[in-house]
């Protein structure tokens, strides 16, 4: 059994509709499908139509903007209440913190001499629930300043690079237990890819999970053998569940292909037991 509970389609940064995504999963050999849009539970319904068609179980989750330590980090939560209210409320301030920072994002390439405007930014969104840096990276290789999406990070889109700016992003303490709340449970995505992950380490992690994290995701390819055998080892003095996922973004993101990395169907169990165990305060319910 192939299992890849990390995707994304054009409802946040992927450039694959909700159902193309589904079809392209069956074609890879996936038989498990999590749709983890950023901060947004839009494509759930139409991939779930897909997943139907197609004989492919599927997992409702979604990849929140968190901030742990000052710094950015991600937080995958699968099966959550997304009408349950301090739930979407925290959703709607991320995405509206994406949206408001897009204009002041090409303001600043805009100074620096790039012909950017946000009206091209947005064609580049399309059916996005809010349009972000993922898409001004897609303008800018339009524009031939970039080759791809990872050169207009590293070059201009990153923290400390001349067009990032700041936006809202809750504290992922408190977003594991509003996920706990609306009836999901999370799992650190990536936790030491791209980022200082000296908070993420046994003591650190072992917080998080006393805030009720289920798991984390070690196999990524934004981790490199030795990074993911430690993370192993931690997992499983925390007995914390352990996840693989491809962070499939279509065509944009690199190396990312549908099944690269997977979970193993034990985990999965795993993970899925905790869900089917957790119980909604009132106000949340079960999509």
């Amino acid at each position: 059994m192939r299992i890849d509970l990390h995707t994304h389609s054009d409802r946040s940064d992927g450039t694959s509709t909700p159902t193309a995504l589904v079809e392209e999963a069956a074609e890879a050999g996936i038989d498990v499908l999590a749709l983890t849009d950023h901060d947004t539970a839009t494509g759930w319904d139409e991939a779930a139509a897909a997943a139907a068609d197609a004989g492919i179980a599927f997992v409702p989750g979604m990849e929140i903007s968190c901030e742990h330590a000052g710094r950015a980090v991600h937080l995958l939560a699968y099966w959550p209440d997304p009408s349950y209210g301090p739930l979407a409320a925290e959703l709607r301030r991320v995405l509206e913190g994406r949206d408001g920072r897009t204009p002041r994002i090409v303001e600043r390439l805009r100074a620096h001499g790039i012909d950017i405007d946000t009206d091209l930014v947005a064609r580049h969104g399309r059916d996005a629930a809010a349009i972000g840096r993922p898409h001004v990276a897609d303008a800018l290789v339009s524009l031939g300043v970039v080759r791809n999406r990872d050169q207009a990070f590293d070059q201009w889109l990153s923290p400390g690079r001349p067009g990032y700016v700041e936006r809202y992003a809750p504290e992922v303490e408190e977003m594991i237990r509003i996920v706990g709340d609306a009836g999901g449970v999370t799992v650190i995505a990536h936790p030491w890819g791209r980022r200082d992950h000296s908070d993420l380490m046994l003591e650190g992690l072992a917080r998080l999970q006393g805030h009720g994290l289920a798991g984390v995701e070690v196999d990524h390819q934004d981790h490199g053998p030795e990074q993911r055998a430690e993370l192993r080892r931690i997992a499983a003095e925390l007995d914390l569940v352990v996840t693989g996922s491809s962070d499939h973004h279509g065509t944009g993101k690199l190396d990312h292909e549908l099944g690269c990395n997977t979970t193993a169907p034990e985990e999965y169990e795993r993970l899925r037991s905790l869900a089917l165990r957790a119980t909604p305060v009132p106000e949340a319910r079960r999509p």
